[in-house]
């Protein structure tokens, strides 16, 4: 029983909606961080500019070093209104010369003019911090003074916050767009489904004939197992039509003349005619029961031929069971059985069931239409080819029908149903294998199945298992 499941729709669209979404994560995450990192870019010059005009004005005088900070330096830096600025100046020895003496320069930057910049924390507050050296070059007190000037970050974060919301609101613009522009894409490149659907379901149900409808090359492969499993229904479907249509036929004739014996049965009275009329009831009851269990014999074996697993068999086993079991209807004729086996097992793989039939059916056709004193069953290894010979001493089929004994109802005998050929050719081809005929001669007429050998040595079923 089908299930129904999700829509293939909303499948794709659910896992290009995650993408997406996780895409969308991925570039809001990496906007924040390089929006971080401009803001910082942009402040940290400014930072760094005021440093170096406060180091600028250091100046030494009479063996003191002073230092006259310049207003513009902290104007800069005072454009953000809720960020506060920490500063002080260092003389060559350490000593403060202006500003906070409780903070804190990131690390020495003695004798270099590059500047360094830092994060730190000042009275609570996460700061950046640049210090810029100075090379005082009085002859009294020579050395580096340092500027240590701090800023806090809430400018910085709010200039981050902006440019990522401005990133994160193009990025939505263009995801959506994008997403908008699948759902149509997805719908469009599924439509060929839905034609193949529509095609499906207006249909008559008689109708297997192969779907001719333009599909892309993705779907070739599904409609392509789609015709071809109407093929093989259609196949299928025409098989058992011939075959109740045939079956009809040939079980109406033999109905027909079992109702006329009974007919004539019932009204005979006649001591000596009535028996002749029972034998001759008993005779067609026989054959109506032989041709019955033959027409399901050829429907089992039709259906085999699809499900039936192939396993490993020992077919000198096989044919000497088959054979013992058809021994008895040779039982009011005086038939000498024989049964000819080589010294080594000979391995085929097929369906046990099947090939018993078709073997069963064969010495059957053999003993009754056949054989008059002599009937041999042969097992032989010919190479790569499993062989099983039926050999009897009887007039044989001739050349020219052996094309026709073949198919279903042919039947050179008036008491024959026509089918234990066909059953034995349609086993044979379903094994992949070969029947044939060799013609009469000192031997006898035989009729050969013959098989792909097995070489390998699988482990056999038991007797019992085998049964």
């Amino acid at each position: 029983m089908i299930r129904p499941g999700r829509s293939l729709y909303s499948r794709i669209i659910l896992v290009i909606a995650i993408v997406f979404g996780a895409g969308s994560l991925a570039l809001g995450t990496a906007a924040w961080f390089y929006a971080r990192l401009a803001a910082d870019d942009a402040y940290d010059r400014l930072l760094v500019g005021a440093a170096l005009q406060i180091a600028e004005s250091i100046y030494a005088q009479e063996g003191t070093i002073s230092v006259d900070p310049p207003v513009s330096a902290f104007e800069t830096l005072s454009l953000s209104t809720n960020d506060r600025i920490f500063y002080k100046v260092l003389d060559p020895h350490g000593a403060v010369l202006t500003g906070y003496d409780d903070l804190a320069a990131a690390a020495a930057n003695t004798g270099s003019h590059e500047p360094l910049i830092s994060d730190s924390e000042y009275r609570g507050f996460p700061v950046r911090v640049a210090v810029v050296g100075r090379l005082v070059s009085d002859p009294v007190a020579p050395g580096w003074a340092h500027v240590v000037v701090a800023q806090t970050r809430e400018a910085r974060i709010s200039l981050a916050r902006d440019l990522t919301l401005k990133a994160l609101l193009l990025v939505f613009a263009m995801t959506s767009l994008a997403f908008m522009g699948i759902l149509f894409a997805v719908r469009r490149a599924l439509e060929p489904l839905t034609r193949v659907e529509r095609e499906l379901r207006s249909r008559d149900p008689k109708d297997l004939t192969p779907l001719d409808v333009e599909i892309p090359r993705e779907i070739q492969t599904l409609v392509s197992t789609i015709n071809r499993f109407m093929d093989r229904l259609s196949g299928r479907i025409a098989l058992m039509q011939r075959f109740i249509a045939d079956a009809a036929h040939q079980i109406r004739t033999p109905l027909a003349g079992l109702a006329s014996q009974v007919d004539l049965l019932t009204e005979e009275t006649r001591p000596e005619r009535k028996e002749q009329q029972l034998i001759r009831v008993r005779e067609r009851t026989a054959e109506l029961g032989r041709l019955t269990n033959q027409l399901l014999s050829h429907a089992m074996i039709i259906h085999r031929a699809e499900v039936a697993e192939f396993e490993a068999i020992d077919l000198t086993a096989l044919a000497r069971q088959t054979l013992i079991n058809a021994v008895p209807l040779s039982l009011d004729r005086d038939v000498d059985i024989a049964f000819n086996d080589p010294p080594e097992p000979v391995l085929m793989r097929g369906d046990a069931v099947s090939l018993r039939e078709a073997l069963s059916n064969l010495i059957h056709n053999a003993l009754k239409h056949g054989a008059t004193t002599r009937l041999e069953v042969r097992v032989l290894a010919e190479g790569d080819a499993a062989v099983i010979e039926v050999v009897d001493d009887g007039p044989g089929i001739p050349v020219s029908e052996w094309q026709r004994v073949r198919e279903p109802f042919h039947t050179q005998s008036a008491t024959g149903s026509g089918l234990g050929l066909a059953i034995a050719g349609d086993v044979v081809r379903a094994h992949g294998g070969e029947l044939c005929f060799r013609e009469r001669s000192e031997e006898g007429f035989a009729v050969i199945l013959r098989f792909k050998r097995l070489n390998e040595a699988p482990q056999l079923p038991t007797a019992g298992e085998a049964s």
